[in-house]
Parts: C-alpha cells; structure tokens; sequence
C-alpha cells in the first residue's frame, strides 16, 4: 500500500464520513462502490471548503469536472459505524485534474483511489483549462507523494 505524505504549505482536504447501514452488505462490510460516493463527496466539501463550489464553476463559467478514471487499491474494509476520512492530495491542474484519495480509519489506509478529472465545457463537452480563480486555488494546493512500499515479511 501507498503512504501519501503532503508538501509542507499543501496539506490535503480531509472529510470525515460515518459508515452507516445504507453503505454495508448484511455483514456489515461497507460495499466497494461505497467508496467512489465517499471520494465523490470529499472532492465536492474540499471545493466548497476553498470557496468555490461546482455548482458556481457551472452558472459562471459553463464548465464543469467530470471523471476520466479511478482506480482503488483497497487493503481493508470499512465496518458498520466505523468513523472514516478521506483525505484528497491535489497532483495536477491543467485540462486535467489528477487527485489521489485515500480513506482512512485513524492510521489505517482502507482505500487508496488514483482518481483523474477532466474539466468540460457545458457545450459540447469538449475538454478545456479549468477556470480562474479554480485553477490558481487548486494549484496553490498541489502536494507531493512520498511511496513508501512496505517490506514484504515471509
């Protein structure tokens, strides 16, 4: 699994989320596709949180961010009433928006999502720059990536 540590001065966006019964099977083990509605919602709240929601990037601009790809590692899974965070790392801001998202439970790395978004326009929906002052505030957050692969013990 992946450790993902932050430049200093670009902390991630972290969103805590509960695991309630809506997110589980029977068993009470939180479902895979749960976790790409967890990642959807911490990328929404760390946009809202910086001042500039989806929906403003759309009435101002005609413009909006889509899904390329995801990708998910996952390690563990999340249980019934478990207290989870995501944790979302700004990579790239150009046409392209590459993010990694990781949910945790405490110290614990349940998911690792490599996730890639394209800004469109309204029109068409042909790929374009995303829009100021998005742009410069996702940027101002882009952190680095540290890969730490554990020792694999016998």
């Amino acid at each position: 699994m992946v450790e993902r540590r932050s430049a200093a001065g670009a902390e991630p966006h972290r969103f805590p989320i509960r695991v309630y019964y809506e997110d589980t099977d029977a068993g009470g083990i939180a479902y895979h596709a749960t976790y790409l509605r967890w990642a959807e919602r911490a990328r929404t709240e760390a946009l809202r949180d910086m001042g500039l929601p989806h929906a403003d990037m759309a009435t101002q601009h005609g413009a909006f961010l889509v899904v390329k790809r995801i990708e998910v590692e996952y390690a563990k899974p999340a249980r019934l009433d478990d207290l989870v965070t995501v944790s979302t790392h700004i990579r790239r801001v150009s046409a392209i928006l590459d993010l990694d998202q990781d949910v945790m439970l405490g110290d614990e790395m349940l998911a690792a999502l490599k996730v890639r978004l394209v800004c469109v326009g309204r029109e068409g929906l042909r790929p374009r720059a995303v829009p100021e002052p998005w742009r410069s505030a996702l940027r101002a957050r882009i952190g680095t990536t540290d890969t730490h692969v554990p020792e694999k013990t016998a």
